[in-house]
C-alpha cells in the first residue's frame, strides 16, 4: 500500500508527519527500479559508484545507520553494514532488483520497528556525534533520501534514453 499524501497528514502529529515524508521518499527511491533490467539498474554512468541499484543498496545502509546503530548502540560490524558510507554502494554478483528491494523493504520495516514507541523529542545516543534528538534523525535521513532520489531521477533519465539511443 503507497504512503499517504503529505497533504492527508496537515493536521497530523509531527511524527506521523515524519513517517509520512520518509515513507514516500523511500517509495520514491525503490520505484526507481521499476520496469528496468538487471543490467540497467547495474549501469554505471558518472565517475562515482552509484548506480541506480547501488542507490537502493546505499539505501538500506542509511536505514541500518540512522534507525539501528543511532538508536539501539549496537556497532556496524555487529549490524553487518560496511564501515562506512562508500562501500555501501559496492555491488555484490549476487545483488538483483528483487534482493536489494527486499533488504531495502526489510531495513525500513526495521526502523519503524525500532522508532515506534520514541517521540521526536527522545534523544538517541549510538551516532558518532554524539547524542541527537530522534527529530533529527529523521530530518537528516529525509534530506538523503531526497539528495538519492534526484540523483535516481537523473540516471533513470540516463538510462532510459541511452536504451533509445542504442
Amino acid at each position: 500500500m503507497p504512503p499517504p499524501n503529505a497533504e492527508d497528514v496537515i493536521d497530523a502529529p509531527e511524527k506521523v508527519q515524519l513517517e509520512t515524508f520518509l515513507d514516500q521518499h523511500r517509495a520514491a527511491l525503490n520505484d526507481c527500479l521499476d520496469g528496468l533490467t538487471e543490467q540497467q539498474v547495474r549501469r554505471s554512468l558518472v565517475p562515482s559508484k552509484t548506480t541506480l541499484l547501488g542507490l537502493v543498496k546505499h539505501a538500506v545502509f542509511v536505514e541500518k545507520v540512522w534507525f539501528d546503530e543511532a538508536v539501539t548502540c549496537r556497532s556496524r560490524d555487529e549490524i553487518g553494514i560496511p564501515a562506512g558510507p562508500d562501500e555501501s554502494f559496492d555491488l555484490d554478483p549476487s545483488d538483483t532488483i528483487a534482493s536489494v528491494r527486499r533488504a531495502h523493504r526489510e531495513a525500513c520495516e526495521a526502523s519503524r520497528r525500532a522508532v515506534a514507541d520514541l517521540d521526536p523529542n527522545d534523544v538517541v545516543h549510538g551516532n558518532r556525534r554524539g547524542p541527537l534528538p530522534l527529530r533529527w534523525v529523521y530530518l537528516h535521513v529525509l534530506r538523503e533520501l531526497a539528495q538519492h532520489c534526484g540523483h535516481a531521477d537523473i540516471l533513470r533519465e540516463q538510462v532510459l534514453n541511452g536504451q533509445a539511443r542504442e
